[in-house]
This record gives structure tokens, C-alpha cells and sequence, in this order.
């Protein structure tokens, strides 16, 4: 809507923020927006749907913020519900961008093994014949957190590679996951 984009970029104006936002009057499905940090979108839910898999390629850590329409079975990190003097449109959805982690990581002599659902995971830990789930997987952007057995992991995702702290027993150590 080109009358939309003006606005926008009046308000950015008068935001002081005309350095750090781009609006522009393009096809959603043509234009490369993969730099952008944070995406709003005020579409209908089955344009979103079809947005969603070009979203979810963008880079972990990616905000989209969405008023009112959600992404389907895609739950979101965060709802907000207006509810003072709101009639219409009252909902604010959040989703961040997860790193990719479905597949099978080698972690020291062991496997992990997980089946990613955007922001959420589960899976197993091999330790030759020891299967233990793995269970509470959560993604936020490049953050990972995961429970197998008594071992609560913290870390990161950085590509093929994860690492971060295992917590067992009170005690704390560092390890380290390669994709593969």
C-alpha cells in the first residue's frame, strides 16, 4: 500500500529512526529481506503461512512481529492481548527465529539426535548402548536449552557447531556438539 509506505516513512521521520528502518513498496515474495534484524507484518493468516518458510531461513535471532494474524501451528514466544479500549486487532504475536538444529550432533563419544519443530525440540542422547530422552528442547534464536537424564544443557547454536555448559548434580562443564 503506497500510501502505507509514506506514512511509514513520516513516522520514521518523526521517530528520529530514518537511519535504522527501511519501508518500501515491493512484492513480499520478490524482495530480499534477509538482513532485516526485525520483521513486522500485518497480513492475513494465510499470507503469513506462505511467508513463513522465507522467515524461518532468515538468520536465528530474527524478530517478527505480527499484529493480530498468527503463523498457524507455528506458536509464538510471545502474545500480547490488548484489552483497554481495544476493539479490533488487539493481539501482538512474537516469534524468534530459531537456529537449526534437527539432525544428529556428535557430543564428545556420544550422539544427540533431534527432531526440531521451529522453536522446539526433542530427541535422544546416545551413550553406546544408554538411550536417554531427550526432553524440555527450546530454542531461542541461537540460545539452546535441553534436559537428558539429570543434565540440564545451556549453549549456544553457531552452524554446525553448539557448546555451552551441562549442569548435573550441582556441578557445572563446559561441552561442546558437532552437526554430523
Amino acid at each position: 500500500n503506497p500510501k502505507m509506505v509514506e506514512l511509514s516513512k513520516e513516522n520514521a521521520v518523526k521517530a528520529g529512526v530514518t537511519e535504522r528502518a527501511t519501508f518500501m513498496k515491493a512484492d513480499l515474495f520478490q524482495t530480499d529481506f534477509s538482513k532485516a534484524t526485525v520483521i513486522t507484518l500485518f497480513l492475513l493468516p494465510e499470507i503469513n503461512l506462505r511467508l513463513r518458510p522465507k522467515l524461518l531461513e532468515m538468520k536465528p535471532g530474527t524478530r517478527i512481529v505480527s499484529n493480530s494474524f498468527d503463523m498457524g501451528n507455528w506458536t509464538a514466544d510471545q502474545t500480547i492481548e490488548t484489552v483497554d479500549k481495544c476493539q479490533t486487532y488487539c493481539s501482538a504475536f512474537l516469534w524468534i527465529i530459531p537456529a537449526k538444529v534437527d539432525g544428529t550432533w556428535r557430543l564428545e563419544n556420544n550422539w544427540l539426535a533431534f527432531k526440531q519443530n521451529f522453536q522446539a525440540f526433542k530427541g535422544t542422547l546416545s551413550a553406546g548402548n544408554v538411550v536417554t530422552a531427550v526432553t524440555k528442547g527450546r530454542l531461542n534464536g541461537e540460545a539452546i536449552t535441553f534436559t537428558a537424564g539429570n543434565t540440564l544443557y545451556k549453549g549456544r547454536v553457531n552452524g554446525n557447531v553448539m557448546e555451552g555448559t551441562s549442569i548435573a548434580d550441582g556441578k557445572e562443564a563446559p561441552w561442546r556438539a558437532t552437526k554430523g
